[in-house]
């Protein structure tokens, strides 16, 4: 299985007056990186056979651009990716078959951790994904210490 793991793009700062949390949007400046980004990873990684997305806006926004750059896909909301809890976003990706891939957008510090995890690094603090970031992992089954990292790609690259 490949797992293309991505947070989403810049968006509102969080705390923005009338604004809740699940409601923030991406920037304007987030959403013109993210499109360009979106362009590079859709050239490096082909369609995917899924694309979960964070039900909160600004993970939505994100996998909208993405879906766009893939054409033919639509985003999937997925209830685990706003959760915080990697054991319940590694069940979701369960539920997909080898060999499949699956992107999943979704949340700081939720993507570091979910990484560090199937990576099997210690300290997912070590892993920082800036908004917008992406890392690609080939994995040989959904859950601790099953991966590879393939590449990583920081937001600033693919612009």
């Amino acid at each position: 299985m490949r797992l293309l793991v991505i947070r989403h793009a810049q968006a509102v700062p969080q705390g923005t007056r009338g604004l809740a949390d699940a409601d923030r949007p991406l920037t304007a400046d987030g959403a013109r990186r993210f499109a360009t980004s979106a362009g590079t990873i859709a050239r490096v990684v082909p369609k995917p056979d899924v694309l979960l997305t964070s039900p909160l806006l600004r993970a939505r926004q994100t996998a909208a651009l993405l879906a766009a750059a893939w054409r033919d896909i639509e985003p999937t909301p997925e209830a685990a990716l706003a959760s915080g809890s990697v054991e319940a976003i590694l069940g979701a990706v369960a539920r997909y078959p080898h060999p499949a891939t699956v992107v999943l957008v979704g949340h700081e510090p939720t993507v570091s951790a979910l990484l560090g995890e199937v990576l099997g690094v210690i300290s997912s603090d070590a892993i920082g994904f800036e908004p917008g970031a992406a890392a690609l992992l080939d994995v040989s089954s959904p859950a601790r210490h099953g991966g590879r990292l393939v590449w990583f790609l920081p937001p600033e690259v693919a612009q």
